[in-house]
């Protein structure tokens, strides 16, 4: 009977000693998850600051028309990204809305830093030419201007000239 006892105690013990295991092992999963999905949170924060940090130099600075056509250059080619120049010219024929370059997307209103993906305007001839209204004056001084979507997300530059 004592035999029985002592089995019994151990058989106890062991699935006491499981039962723990088992909590502890749950409890470490769990907090676990909650630190991985904090890790998370602050990973997608931190690659949005670097990524806006690319186009924070665009952000309500004046800048020459040269470094205007640098910027079409290098970001007209990007996904989800356009640029809007309003040269002088333009402004005075009555054009406000003036050119994009890359995506056009919604520059004004509620639904600001919408892309429209429909065209995307990667020719640089015409606002290489003196010719025509377009036309970015590489020595005019430009106004930019970063726009935003509806989610914080960085989605055109705007240059209006001075």
């Amino acid at each position: 009977m004592e035999e029985n006892t002592g089995v019994g105690i151990r058989v106890a013990a062991g699935i006491f000693l499981t039962i723990m295991l088992i909590t502890i092992v749950v409890i470490i999963t769990i907090s676990s998850q909650d630190a991985a999905k904090q890790g998370q949170t602050k990973m997608a924060s931190i690659t949005t600051q670097l990524s806006d940090t690319e186009f924070n130099t665009y952000n309500n600075t004046t800048l020459s028309g040269s470094q205007v056509l640098n910027a079409i250059r290098q970001y007209m080619n990007l996904e989800q990204f356009g640029i809007r120049v309003v040269t002088g010219k333009q402004k005075a024929a009555g054009n406000n809305v003036g050119t994009f370059y890359g995506n056009t997307f919604v520059y004004e209103g509620d639904d600001k830093g919408s892309i429209n993906s429909d065209y995307k305007n990667v020719d640089l001839t015409i606002p290489e030419n003196q010719r025509y209204p377009e036309y970015i004056n590489p020595s005019g001084k430009f106004k930019a201007t970063i726009v935003r979507d509806k989610n914080n997300m960085i989605r055109g530059i705007e240059f209006e000239q001075e």
